[in-house]
């Protein structure tokens, strides 16, 4: 089974698995055809995080992360002459190695098998369905949209909008892809195809270099791990701190009976704002790249959990200033996809990535027809500066050449008695652990179907600024109210992606659930 916002991603992934690949094998395909079907967040410019279960054998991360390159500076944000639109905002591209090592380790099919599929739809066309169409008018509209290079690529030649039904052809992307397919992921980083990037570099003011791309690593990490009511939960460890938020709400709300309240009740859903306060803080304060920060190990324990559900007042919330008083006080984009798939041996994968901003920096390469991530801008832009908007400038996540910006992206696998029963994750920026958080609990604590699990109103609250984010639900008019009385301040925001796969322990049975707040389909057989 595969699930995914794009259909005709899922498809391919649903293909290989009928030729006889697995998870791994399917999930490569998946991501290189959301490169051409999902321009807004599957790209091969830029990266993400890919969580594997293997039948028999503790769950593994692959990180395809981007890197700072060489040449950037700690204030590279900090006057704002350099926006998220510029060259400068590009970090290293991770996805291609990634989803090469990935392969390496883990595929069975022949690697021109899974990649060229992609290729296929680039060269071809394909049609354009309703979502894609908006999201491609709403971009080329925008006066910031101002790369000649990306009009050229995404824009209809005769200049009107496109239309569902409309073919849309990626030549250039499809030459990329090909040449990816017939020598191998190094292509990317050491071929021609490095050269037309470090070309596009020099043309734009970029810092990548065909240094940074050469010395540029995918890692195999140890995941986050930690168990819930039973349940074993993985996620991605640092440089993400999706693992980290998520283990930490999760032990926190172990010491609470949520189902007892039930799901969407004012006292649940007061919980778990609490929570994600506390984990959120412990973000700003701790996390970042491993390989330049040393990250607590306590974050994930029981007894710290337990300690700071012991701070939770069930009756009044907690100011965001008194969750971390120490931190003086004076945001990552939310266009990212995420899939999940699982094979007929219970190989499971749950993969999220991202080019950061919706379309990245909006620069496609020239001669290469991808699009540029922007990805830098997830660094803390002002070094030292945290305020009450949202911003945060703590030393974990400040800028330094080869560094792996921090990430929210929260790729996660739930296990039972070491065999997957839940994969799922989401984009959404700062908002992806929470909206895993609620899939989780939707699913543990109150025992939803998948597609209730995914469909049900979900709440956000990331710290700071100061305030719950919750999707209106029909069923509960009055919880802004009670919240409000309980001294939140609540906004209603849509939130997440979640395509989630479940599997019944005692069937073994697959069940898929597309989110259908943008697009998806779950394909299986």
């Amino acid at each position: 089974m595969v699930v995914c916002v794009s259909p005709l991603a899922a498809d391919v992934g649903l293909d290989i698995l009928k030729k006889g690949g697995n998870a791994v094998d399917a999930a490569v395909a998946v991501a290189f055809a959301l490169a051409v079907t999902w321009p807004e967040a599957g790209n091969i410019g830029g990266g993400g995080f890919m969580m594997v279960a293997v039948p028999g054998k503790h769950p593994v991360c692959i990180d395809y992360r981007e890197t700072a390159p060489a040449a950037a500076k700690p204030d590279l944000f900090a006057d704002g002459t350099v926006t998220w639109l510029d060259h400068k905002a590009a970090g290293v591209p991770g996805t291609v190695r990634g989803l090469g090592l990935a392969h390496k380790k883990y595929g069975k099919l022949p690697w021109r098998d899974v990649a060229e599929p992609a290729r296929n739809l680039a060269c071809i066309g394909f049609p354009v369905n309703e979502v894609l169409a908006g999201g491609l008018n709403r971009v080329l509209a925008d006066p910031k949209t101002t790369n000649p290079e990306f009009k050229k690529a995404y824009g209809k030649r005769d200049g009107s909008k496109w239309a569902a039904g409309d073919t849309l052809k990626l030549t250039d992307l499809s030459h990329t892809l090909h040449s990816i397919a017939e020598h191998g992921a190094h292509e990317f980083y050491t071929g021609p195809y490095a050269d037309v990037l470090i070309a596009e570099m020099k043309a734009g003011g970029g810092l990548i270099t065909n240094d940074d791309l050469a010395k540029y690593e995918a890692k195999e990490r140890k995941p986050v791990h930690t168990t819930y009511r039973g349940y074993d939960v993985y996620g991605p460890p640092p440089p993400s701190s999706g693992g980290i938020a998520v283990a930490e709400m999760l032990n926190i709300l172990e010491n609470f009976d949520l189902a007892k309240h039930g799901q969407g009740s004012p006292e649940a859903t007061h919980l778990m704002i609490e929570a994600m306060k506390r984990a959120y803080a412990d973000r700003a304060r701790f996390v970042g790249d491993p390989d330049f920060v040393e990250v607590p190990k306590h974050l994930t324990t029981k007894a710290y959990a337990k300690r700071l559900a012991a701070g939770i007042d069930p009756a009044r919330a907690t100011p965001s200033e008194a969750v971390a008083p120490e931190l003086p006080l004076a945001g990552e984009g939310d266009s990212t996809t995420h899939f999940s798939v699982i094979d007929a041996d219970g190989m499971a994968v749950s993969n999220t990535t991202t080019l950061e901003n919706s379309y990245g920096n909006r620069v496609v390469v020239r001669g290469a027809g991808y699009i540029l991530n922007n990805e830098m801008t997830d660094f803390n832009p002002k070094p030292g500066v945290t305020d009450r908007g949202g911003r945060i400038g703590t030393p974990a996540n400040v800028i330094r050449p080869g560094k792996r910006m921090l990430s929210s992206m929260s790729p996660t696998l739930v296990l039972k008695d070491g065999k997957p029963v839940l994969v799922t994750g989401s984009p959404g920026g700062r908002a992806i652990p929470n909206t895993v958080l609620n899939v989780v609990v939707n699913t543990i604590d109150f025992g939803m179907t998948p597609a209730e699990a995914v469909a049900a109103p979900r709440v956000h609250h990331q710290w700071f600024p100061d305030t719950a984010l919750i999707e209106p639900a029909k069923d509960r008019p009055d919880l802004f109210d009670v919240l409000r009385k309980k001294g939140h301040k609540v906004l209603p925001h849509r939130q997440g992606d979640a395509h989630t796969i479940d599997v019944d322990p005692k069937t073994g049975r697959y069940v898929g659930a597309a989110d259908g707040r943008i697009d998806g389909k779950a394909a299986g057989y």
